[in-house]
């Protein structure tokens, strides 16, 4: 029996966790059809595709987090400002539906004005890990295709800084012309840590730096494994600099995808930080169980 359902819903692919009253997973379901894949009209069957035959005959809650509360989405669910614990089940879109078994409800993002960034998804881990750790007090770090720098007081989200550190990666190394040189997913340890020092100590030299990846491949056979490991270190190197005042002197905890956290516990670690690495799947899963909590104590 599915008592409720967990959505993380992305821009490339839906995740739904069916669960029981008490918080254990039923049953874990994926799909591609995420948010960039579908119109507003097709929020709803793609969520039936997936997992309408987990449904009940009665209403069963189905909460949210992710694009699908983005203007794009199946219903825009508004930013909270910060500074602001992050936003639960209280500030949450409920969305009607055409099928009467569901019960839908889109957790908002979080806004900040200046600078202005916002994030969506994110929170939702950081509730989760909160929900974990509830008197930490420091910087979350999420590293992904735009890494969240995320300062963490009494609750609190006080502040973040957003750096699209990943998606550059991804578009140098796949369509710039870096894309011959870090061909293939191989990795030098050695040569990224030079290059997150090198980046990190003259990111000025960032674009000239990037370029030299190529020449090097050019003149000096460098292999693939360390042109990649190094266009990566470069980069977030560069990317600690500007974070330097929120991780010097910090707490981390780091939120995401394992082999990228490693990258980044590697390099804070050459700083001589302690970082904590969790498990990006659980602090979400954690996050949607604290909201239907939430949605619970209203409904009884």
């Amino acid at each position: 029996m599915t008592d409720w359902l967990a959505v993380d819903w992305g821009t490339s692919h839906l995740r739904v966790w069916a669960m029981t009253q008490g918080g254990t997973v039923r049953t874990r379901r994926v799909s591609d059809a995420g948010m960039g894949t579908l119109g507003r009209d097709g929020f709803e069957p793609a969520l039936l595709d997936l997992a309408g035959d987990l449904l009940d005959t009665g209403k069963t809650p189905v909460v949210v987090c992710g694009m699908a509360g983005s203007r794009q989405g199946w219903a825009e669910a508004k930013y909270v400002a910060t500074p602001c614990t992050p936003p639960g089940i209280d500030r949450a879109t409920h969305v009607p539906t055409r099928d009467p078994r569901l019960s839908v409800h889109i957790l908002p993002g979080v806004k900040q004005t200046n600078p202005a960034d916002v994030m969506r998804g994110e929170e939702t881990q950081i509730a989760g890990f909160l929900a974990l750790n509830p008197k930490f007090d420091g910087v979350i770090c999420l590293p992904g295709t735009h890494t969240k720098w995320v300062h963490i007081s009494a609750g609190e989200i006080v502040s973040f800084r957003t750096f699209m550190t990943g998606e550059l990666f991804a578009l140098l190394s796949q369509q710039s012309v870096l894309r011959h040189t870090v061909a293939g997913d191989g990795w030098d340890a050695s040569t990224f840590a030079d290059a997150v020092s090198n980046g990190m100590s003259n990111p000025a030299e960032l674009a000239a730096r990037l370029f030299s990846i190529r020449a090097d491949g050019l003149l000096n056979d460098l292999h693939a494994d360390q042109a990649r490991a190094r266009l990566s270190g470069l980069l977030i190197g560069a990317e600690l600099a500007a974070a330097r005042p929120y991780w010097l002197g910090q707490h981390v905890a780091l939120i995401g995808d394992d082999k990228l956290c490693k990258a980044y516990a590697d390099a804070l670690g050459a700083q001589g930080l302690p970082v904590e690495r969790t498990d990006a799947e659980r602090m979400t899963l954690e996050g949607l169980k604290a909201a239907y909590a939430a949605l619970k104590e209203t409904t009884q």
